[in-house]
């Protein structure tokens, strides 16, 4: 799966939520939110579409952007690689760091078991 740095990754967020957009209805979206310019997000827009992320069609002379992956896809992609980079492949160590820095709820407790023993939480 692409890279998609967390810039990109706030306007595939726009998208998740409610495309198609324009690339216009993007920059409302991200504009203040973000304090960048239109220029940078239509940048932005141009990078996710030339890794693949985003297919753009010109239906009435204006593009429309949607995304190509959902957002599912990209957090199992982050997860992995935070896995693969941070923890030699191991997500006990993962599930060890995130238990020590703070108290896991029961309900996380009952998800994480859930899982363990592959039922649906």
């Amino acid at each position: 799966m692409m890279n998609i740095s967390d810039a990109e990754a706030r306007v595939m967020a726009v998208l998740w939520a409610s495309a198609p957009l324009s690339s216009g209805q993007v920059v409302a979206c991200l504009s203040n939110e973000e304090n960048w310019s239109p220029k940078t997000i239509r940048t932005l827009l141009d990078r996710l579409h030339a890794k693949g992320a985003l297919a753009r069609e010109l239906p009435d002379r204006v593009y429309l952007y949607r995304p190509l992956i959902s957002h599912q896809q990209w957090l199992q992609t982050q997860a992995t690689a935070l896995v693969e980079t941070h923890f030699n492949g191991r997500l006990a160590p993962l599930v060890s760091a995130f238990a020590s820095s703070q108290p896991l709820s029961d309900r996380d407790r009952e998800e994480i078991l859930a899982i363990l023993e592959g039922k649906n939480a």
